[in-house]
């Protein structure tokens, strides 16, 4: 097949994004594919004297046979999350375009786009609506469940009338009023990932704080109740929950830097619980599936406090597969590799286009 894995971008979560990107890259490579790696809105200059003997202009029509490790210059993730106004400065041409040069032709020329993105710009369903009217496949779920579930607000709301247990917690606006007396409590951005910009604030002061950081990743946020406990990580396929996976951070909780950097956190999978807490929480993050109208593949992300009462928190329509990544470590659980994994989520994602 010929595939172009989608990666980079402009949010938060870029850096992740292009780890992810480069595993996916390398695996469908060696599975036999015609792969190309793109970074979304950096696009692509073209090759010209590599595709079409030195014309003038990039033929993108043989980009699928050009012999080169599109990954070669790709970095690990840093500890902090990139400065976006960096990466956008270093942007050639045209710039009020979201899409970098070619990423559209070539994209329509693949028999799927395998979507490597997170975060703002790439899971809230504004590339997904996008591919949809210009006809190109894509790996993942459609662009309204998309919306949704990067939607943290939305997201409780719909929890709330399917009854799935969430943390309790209200939606603010920038400079809107709001009432909160609940301590300790998380703060985080409505529509973000990884972590990014979540703080856990014990006092009044602590929260003024709080929200002047998150505020500057977006314009709404969450205040919930924070629930001391265990946490944990289930992916789900097709609509069937994989081996639950346990995150125990070394320090403090699992921010950004506890997700990717090495070392960081204990991961336990399959983990150590009983079989019927075991059953109730894959049971609750195949409802959260369901719920949220999810297709292909998610990872739904819990906590389970010393009661044993489990909270959902959120779910992640674009997991991330990085090397400390949590679904590729579930799928191997069950002796699916990562390789296969990859090729399961294309095989799913076709289904879409029956």
């Amino acid at each position: 097949m010929k595939i172009v894995v989608l990666a980079g971008g402009t949010s938060t979560e870029r850096d992740v994004s292009l780890i992810t990107g480069t595993m996916i890259y390398k695996a469908l490579k060696s599975n036999g594919h015609q792969v190309v790696l793109l970074d979304v809105y950096m696009g692509y200059e073209g090759e010209e004297n590599q595709i079409n003997g030195g014309a003038s202009s990039p033929a993108f029509h043989n980009i699928f046979q050009i012999d080169k490790d599109w990954a070669a210059n790709i970095s690990s993730i840093k500890e902090n999350n990139p400065d976006i106004n960096q990466i956008k400065a270093l942007r050639k041409g045209n710039t009020k375009s979201f899409f970098g040069n070619g990423i559209i032709d070539i994209c329509s020329m693949a028999d799927i786009v395998f979507l490597a993105l997170h975060g703002e710009n790439g899971e809230d369903g504004k590339i997904q609506a996008a591919f949809d009217l210009m006809g190109i496949k894509y790996t993942g779920t459609d662009y309204t469940s998309s919306a949704i579930a990067m939607d943290k607000a939305i997201s409780k709301e719909i929890f709330s009338v399917y009854q799935i247990p969430t943390p309790r917690g209200i939606h603010v606006k920038k400079d809107e009023a709001y009432e909160w007396n609940l301590y300790p409590c998380v703060v985080k951005v409505c529509n973000g990932g990884s972590s990014v910009g979540v703080s856990i604030a014990n006092t009044v002061s602590e929260m003024e704080t709080a929200l002047k950081n998150v505020f500057a990743y977006g314009n709404e946020v969450i205040i919930e109740q924070y629930i001391k406990g265990r946490e944990f990580s289930i992916g789900v396929i097709d609509g069937k929950a994989l081996p639950i996976i346990e995150i125990a951070p070394l320090i403090g909780f699992y921010d950004y830097k506890n997700k990717y950097q090495a070392g960081s956190a204990v991961e336990t999978c399959p983990a150590q619980l009983s079989d019927d807490i075991t059953v109730q929480m894959q049971n609750i993050a195949e409802d959260v599936f369901t719920a949220l109208r999810l297709k292909t593949y998610a990872r739904m992300d819990f906590i389970l406090n010393e009661a044993n009462e489990i909270f959902c928190l959120e779910a992640n329509t674009l997991p991330g597969m990085t090397p400390t990544s949590l679904l590729p470590q579930e799928a191997k659980a069950i002796g699916m590799d990562f390789n296969a994994l990859c090729e399961k989520i294309i095989e799913i994602s076709l289904k879409k286009y029956i």
